[in-house]
């Protein structure tokens, strides 16, 4: 399975933000949405991603003032991302070697989605229901063995 039919399982909406709004901002977007990242946008360019991880970070460093706190100061500057024709297996390396549960699927410089650990695995739990179902299907309809002629 590759990145580009997870993409294609999840769908390519993105949400995101701008370095200049404030932590504030994050939170009511992120559970508004019910998301666990925002993609960073500056001049219609990605330059971070703020996820659930950095922003408690920030807010513990932050204290009280957390809500004037720019997402600029909380973001991952350079996000590991995948490529649309990855396999899932080296998606999953990277996910497990960085610790990043949400990367950004970048093709050249244009970003095509953001898929998350979870998004990893319902697809995966798809393709093996598939799966199932064919070989069940195949076994259930198996060809009879021809008698041998003697």
């Amino acid at each position: 399975m590759l990145v580009s039919e997870i993409l294609a399982i999840k769908g390519t909406v993105l949400y995101s933000i701008s370095p200049q709004h404030t932590l504030q901002d994050a939170v009511s977007t992120m559970t508004e949405l019910d998301i666990g990242s925002l993609v960073v946008v500056d001049n219609g360019q990605m330059v971070g991603l703020l996820t659930f991880r950095e922003l408690l970070a920030a807010l513990a460093k932050a204290g009280q003032n957390w809500r004037e706190a720019k997402v600029a100061g909380a973001m991952m500057r350079q996000p590991v991302v995948a490529a649309p024709d990855m396999e899932v297996a080296e998606l999953q390396r990277l996910i497990v070697e960085h610790r990043q549960r949400y990367l950004p699927v970048m093709q050249e410089q244009t970003l095509l989605g953001v898929i998350s650990f979870h998004d990893v695995a319902r697809a995966m739990l798809e393709e093996q229901g598939f799966e199932n179902r064919m070989l069940k299907n195949f076994i259930k309809n198996w060809p009879a063995e021809e008698e041998a002629a003697d």
